[in-house]
């Protein structure tokens, strides 16, 4: 099986492509953060039972998002180092 390499013409437009998905898709994963930030902030001020579980739920929900931010921003880094988008 022949492994297509990225430098053929085609490519000039893949790449401006998957830079344009990903600056978007860190947009929509940042959002998320600061939504999850500002409903965990607001919770804390609930005092009803099932506050203290869903402020652990959201803390997890936070970081795991944040991991998933900072991974697009590492992919972002090395399609803008690689093929110069």
């Amino acid at each position: 099986m022949r492994k297509r390499r990225m430098d053929a013409p085609h490519a000039a437009v893949y790449i401006p492509r998957m830079v344009e998905f990903l600056n978007i898709l860190l947009y929509v994963a940042m959002a998320a953060v600061v939504g999850v930030l500002i409903f965990g902030i607001v919770n804390l001020y609930k005092s009803d039972e099932k506050s203290r579980s869903r402020s652990n739920k959201l803390m997890r929900l936070r970081v795991v998002l944040q991991f998933a931010a900072i991974l697009i921003i590492v992919a972002l880094y090395f399609a803008k180092e690689q093929f110069g988008g």
